[in-house]
């Protein structure tokens, strides 16, 4: 077994496909490639996966990755805007070549390279205006105190890899699994203190939630802790894995959300590949603003 392997756990047999990340003594650390999850496991229990594709983990992640795509590109095609009486002068409402769009700029800070370039990725294609940094969870509060004045964000996505400590603190086991302090206490998880921590620096920033969203949390995460903290949406309220592009899509609802509407809980819900026990929120007002008229000079889709 190598650094950057896939490989699943035996025991759990074969429900997740991860990457070796590092190695311990006896055991190796692993991170999921398709669900922010972060374990350990010894080598005994670990088999090399050659062909990931193949597997059945990975197969049923697919089949609900595209219908979460399919959404992103219906959500994404915005139909023009119903004017009703504000519709200005007098005909017909002005037609989308007729306005433009300032969608919510995002600052998505992720524990994981990987899921972070994917994420950047997504939000290019869907034309929401995003700025990307990669970090561990630990640097995550001080990074945002830099970042929040400069970027000054409509959205903060913080995520990365959590889980429930196998063992209580200090026995230097995380596999996901339920603590003996139980899942009420944040010292049960491997981030979710980190992340509580970084909601706090946002709100410190911006105390209003329809202001400044905030979404936090990844597998497991202490949802509870997050929400009073001061998150707009975060998981994991029934403690299950996340998948990577949860947040992301979050992220983009917010983006593309009317400042007129509330973000559709049901839509995140129905939109989001983990579903009602794997992300939850409150009522949080959306970030998208159109204007009238169109500059020649300007796009149709502007960054704010």
């Amino acid at each position: 077994m190598r650094q950057g392997d896939f490989v699943v756990r035996k025991s759990y047999g074969g429900d997740v496909l991860f990457r070796i990340d590092a190695f311990g003594r006896h055991s190796a650390i692993l991170k999921g490639t398709d669900y922010r999850l972060l374990a350990d496991a010894p080598f005994s229990d670990l088999e090399v996966v050659e062909d990931p594709e193949s597997t059945g983990a990975v197969r049923a992640v697919r089949v609900k990755e595209h219908e979460t795509m399919r959404r992103f590109q219906q959500q994404s095609e915005r139909p023009d805007e119903d004017w009703g009486d504000e519709s200005p002068g007098r005909g017909a409402p002005p037609t989308a070549d007729m306005y433009f769009e300032i969608p919510g700029r995002v600052l998505h800070l992720d524990g994981d390279g990987l899921y972070m370039r994917k994420s950047m990725q997504l939000y290019g294609q869907l034309r929401v205006p995003a700025h990307g940094v990669h970090a561990h969870e630990s640097q995550m509060p001080d990074l945002l105190r830099r970042l929040l004045p400069r970027v000054q964000p409509d959205i903060v996505v913080i995520t990365g890899h959590d889980g429930v400590l196998k063992n209580p603190p200090g026995s230097g086991g995380y596999t996901a699994q339920r603590s003996q302090e139980g899942p009420q206490h944040l010292s049960s998880y491997k981030n979710s203190l980190n992340f509580v921590n970084a909601v706090r620096v946002a709100r410190e920033y911006d105390r209003n939630r329809d202001s400044l969203i905030v979404v936090a949390g990844a597998c497991q995460s202490h949802f509870e802790a997050l929400l009073q903290a001061g998150a707009n949406f975060a998981s994991s309220p029934g403690r299950i894995l996340i998948h990577a592009l949860d947040p992301v899509y979050i992220a983009v609802k917010a983006s593309q959300t009317s400042i007129r509407d509330t973000i559709s809980l049901a839509d995140i819900v129905r939109g989001t590949i983990s579903g009602a026990d794997g992300v939850g929120g409150i009522e949080t007002m959306g970030k998208h603003r159109i204007g009238l008229p169109r500059p020649k000079a300007m796009p149709k889709a502007i960054q704010n």
